[in-house]
This record gives structure tokens, sequence and C-alpha cells, in this order.
């Protein structure tokens, strides 16, 4: 059964740590591998607002419900609020930015790359960077991130790259989802209260790093099905539900669309 934490994903390309990375030895005390040890949370105002940007996290619909229009919230790409490993993982991504990105071939910061979440997988629209949404998000993200080194972040986070022995089967992945999947997000793929929805139209869009084939397979051997043990699946068991799931209809990306924010006084700054 997949997880209601699956996809967003993104991705999170390099820096939300959604794109595929070989796994590396983990050596600072704030994460090791599954393990993240949480940093002394700031009292009053900053608190708050590391705790609003967790909220939306978990329950993005309620907390940020106006930009976001896929059926899941953002822990469905970032499993625990985005602090397991290899899930996900947000843990050391604020110390990586700015950085290059390949999508828009030019370097972004990072709300950028959360609005690309929004756009992508959550198939809304981008919080104004100067909302207190994005502000909160980028100041989670920065909680989980302190300690690491600016520039490397925080190391083993990332999903675990591999290949298929064979070339990926949709009607083997067809089989896979019946047996595994099908309790939690049903035969039509729309899933639940409690688990997202893997294709259609409440699903995330075709720009998404979970619409990447590769990006699927390794997020869903290691942490699929919801609640067993990593890597229960095997590599072409990953491959061919993955495949399975991305033949499916799903919303497409509309690349021309034009994203405004609300204009402000200079004064404002």
């Amino acid at each position: 059964m997949f997880t209601a934490i699956i996809f967003a994903i993104a991705f999170v390309a390099a820096s939300l740590a959604n794109d595929v990375k070989a796994p590396t030895q983990a050596t600072t005390a704030s994460a090791a591998g599954d393990v993240f040890v949480a940093p002394p949370m700031p009292k009053g105002a900053e608190g708050d607002l590391i705790i609003l940007g967790k909220q939306i996290i978990e329950n993005t619909h309620k907390y940020a419900g106006a930009y976001a229009v896929a059926s899941m919230s953002c822990e469905a790409c970032h499993n625990s609020a985005g602090t397991k490993a290899h899930a996900g993982s947000l843990v050391g991504v604020y110390a990586k930015f700015p950085q290059y990105n390949s999508r828009s071939k030019r370097f972004i910061a990072l709300q950028d790359r959360l609005a690309e979440c929004f756009l992508y997988s959550m198939n809304g629209t981008a919080p104004p960077f100067d909302s207190r949404e994005m502000i909160a998000l980028t100041a989670y993200i920065a909680y989980l991130s302190r300690g690491t080194v600016v520039g490397k972040g925080a190391p083993d986070q990332g999903l675990i790259a591999f290949k298929a022995p064979q070339a990926p089967s949709v009607p083997n992945g067809s089989h896979i989802y019946a047996t595994k999947c099908l309790a939690c997000h049903g035969a039509n793929g729309a899933g639940s209260a409690a688990f997202p929805p893997l294709w259609g139209s409440t699903s995330f869009n075709s720009g998404a790093g979970m619409h990447k084939l590769a990006t699927m397979a390794a997020f869903v051997r290691y942490n699929m099905p919801y609640g067993s043990t990593p890597n229960t699946l095997t590599e072409q068991q990953a491959y061919d539900v993955s495949a399975y799931v991305l033949s499916h209809w799903r919303p497409k990306f509309n690349g021309q669309r034009i994203i405004t924010f609300p204009p402000r006084k200079a004064s404002f700054y």
C-alpha cells in the first residue's frame, strides 16, 4: 500500500531531496539515516512560524489551501513532515540553496523550489514569496537544516537510485498494485482521506517529480507498501508498479500559464 506520504514530488529535485541520489554515509549529529534529532525549538513568534511551516507540510489544504488543488498534502512526498531519510527528506535542504535548477536552467532560491512544488506536485499555484505561508515553509526547512554545512546540507537523506533488471512491465505492475496498493489508494487510484491519489484529476500533474519513473520507483522501493520495512519490494517490482501508476491519466502541466504576485508598495520592504 502506497503511503499517504507519496508524491509532491516532486521531488524536490536535488534540493528538496526528491532527486535520486546515490546513498552516502551520514556523518552529522542532526541526521543519520532514518534517525533525525530535531534541534531545540525557538520560543515565541519564531517558533510559531516554524510550527506553521510544519503544519503546512502535514495538512496543506487546512493551512495553505488557497494554493493547492491536488487532494494531498506536502507530506505525501515528504514523509514524517520531511524528517524521514530517503523519503523526500527536507533535512539539510536549506543549506543547499541557491542552487542551479536544470528544469528552469537558472540558479534558484529555496522559495523558487517551493513554488515548483505547489505548481507541479500540488497542481496549484505558487504562494507569494512574501506570504506568511511561504515564509513559514522556509523557516521550517531552515530549522530542519540547523547545524548542517552550507553548500552541502545533510548527507544520507536523498532517494536511493537503482535501475530495474528488466524493462518495466505495466501488466505486472497492475498485479502488484492490486495486491499491495489498492487497499489504500483504491481501484481508481483516487486515494482516500488518509492516502493520496496516484492518478486522476485530483493527483499531481505531469510536471511533478513523481511523474518521473526513476524517482517514483526509488521512493516506492524504500517506503512502500506503507508500514513495511524498506526494500520490501524488489527493484523490478518497484519499477513495474510505478510504471503502472504513471500509465494513467493525470492533469497536464501548463507551462505557458502566467504566475503573478500582488504588487507591494516600496515601503513594504
